[in-house]
């Protein structure tokens, strides 16, 4: 069965598998203590932190592993702005961040802190401008991941520590997503990294903190890991964490280069062998095993059970699939189509039949998803009326609100307009990326007495 959701977990690699084992018989002792068995342990933690630090470009006494990426992200943030706090309060990141930033920043904000959130274009990415604009005299801590986890737009990371150094505000640099692809740019000042995104064992996370970065450990003191991380360590998993971030960075350089050529087929031939689509993400500034793609009149919950059926493992990031019915944060940073989309992440290994498989089937399952939810599949009819029109979605998720305004589209003038009543919160992003690929105008959201009333103009 292809897996293709590596951005979620990558499968463990075979050297992570081989080291944990080997780990488990010999580093299961305390590292701290000084008999036998725990100068053992010692060892290799040392050859395993010394291992990661050369991956991500640092000394080994400026690392710590952590429970989690999580938690690397969290002890970071905090770490840094209570170091800082002289400075001030406040807390920059790009709006795409990963949501333990999100979460971090929240946190920040309801104990009095400042948020400043830089705003992504439709590729995803940060402007450097805007970012070096956000930064003020009071910006303790700045936040850019080195590349998205939902749509795999590389961040402009170089330009923007460029610009943080020269503010002297210290640049905090989530790695998860790229670290097993390659070093990240220098010139940060904190890194955070999570090892069952490169092929390591679940709960390991890595945290770099730059000598000479102001930085207070929250929360109570501990003896290990410079008191940055406390608990005893997961010895045989860190190990493992470690040998397979070197054993992946050996193997990026080619299967970068095979995986990149699969997901430029797969950019291709979707867009051309199912209609209405968006492929979302930077074309070319992206990481090499990730792509992104929405389809109109699609429940993304129903597609991905449809391609699960088939055999296929992929994500998503639609609010059709969301607990919380709200769509995708990175979606709507990006003014992008979030309903019906689809990620797919290519691990190392993955076969180009598999591939070729995906894109023969996906076609006829997005269809069939687009006839059971009635979407239109002709074109539109020619005008009939002048009168007003108004579509009443209220109490109906999506697709089904840009369904019913693609039905009638047709039956208004050029020039005139529909209004869609809904009160689904992906209606807010959905209406105006429906418009931006049907080239329609978006006039705008009114207030109704129940959700919200979105006017769309015909243009042709």
């Amino acid at each position: 069965m292809p897996y293709f959701d590596a951005a979620s977990a990558a499968p463990l690699h075979p050297v992570a598998r081989q080291a944990l084992l080997a780990a488990l018989d010999e580093g299961w002792a305390d590292p701290a203590r000084l008999y036998r068995e725990g100068r053992r342990a010692r060892l290799l933690l040392d050859a395993a932190r010394e291992a990661a630090a050369e991956a991500v470009g640092c000394r080994p006494d400026e690392l710590v592993f952590t429970s989690s990426g999580t938690a690397a992200v969290h002890a970071g943030i905090a770490g840094a702005l209570s170091g800082r706090r002289r400075v001030g309060r406040r807390l920059a990141h790009s709006a795409v961040e990963h949501s333990s930033v999100l979460h971090a920043a929240a946190a920040h904000e309801a104990a009095g802190g400042s948020v400043t959130e830089v705003p992504v274009g439709r590729s995803g990415a940060v402007d450097p401008a805007a970012y070096g604009e956000a930064l003020r005299a009071d910006t303790a801590l700045a936040c850019l991941q080195s590349a998205n986890h939902e749509v795999g737009t590389e961040q402009p990371v170089a330009e923007v520590a460029a610009l943080c150094a020269e503010a002297g505000t210290p640049l905090l640099i989530d790695a998860a997503q790229s670290l097993g692809w390659g070093p990240v740019p220098a010139g940060w000042s904190l890194l955070t990294a999570s090892a069952h995104k490169w092929g390591g064992p679940a709960g390991v996370g890595l945290l770099a903190v730059r000598k000479g970065v102001r930085f207070a450990p929250p929360g109570p003191a501990g003896e290990r890991e410079s008191g940055r991380a406390p608990g005893f360590e997961n010895l045989p998993a860190i190990v493992a964490a470690a040998a397979s971030l070197r054993a992946v960075r050996d193997e990026a350089a080619a299967e970068a280069v095979r995986l990149r050529a699969l997901v430029d087929r797969i950019r291709t031939v979707v867009a051309e062998r199912v209609p209405d689509v968006e492929v979302v993400g930077d074309p070319e500034r992206r990481l090499p095993h990730l792509v992104t793609f929405s389809c109109l009149y699609v429940d993304g919950e129903t597609l991905l059970h449809e391609l699960d059926r088939r055999e296929f493992s992929v994500s998503s990031g639609s609010s059709c699939t969301s607990s919380t019915l709200t769509p995708s944060h990175v979606l709507k940073a990006m003014g992008v189509l979030s309903e019906g989309n689809v990620r797919v992440s290519l691990p190392p290994g993955t076969a180009g039949a598999d591939v070729d498989r995906f894109l023969e089937v996906l076609p006829a399952v997005v269809a069939d998803v687009r006839e059971r939810l009635g979407a239109p599949v002709a074109a539109p009819r020619p005008a009939a009326t002048a009168a007003p029109l108004v579509v009443d979605a209220l109490g109906r998720r999506c697709p089904v609100p840009v369904i019913e305004l693609a039905k009638v589209i047709g039956e208004v003038p050029v020039g005139a307009t529909v209004t869609v009543l809904a009160d689904d919160e992906a209606a807010r992003l959905d209406i105006p990326a429906w418009c931006e690929m049907r080239g329609q105008e978006y006039v705008g959201e009114e207030r109704a007495d129940r959700g919200s009333a979105h006017v769309v103009r015909r243009l042709s």
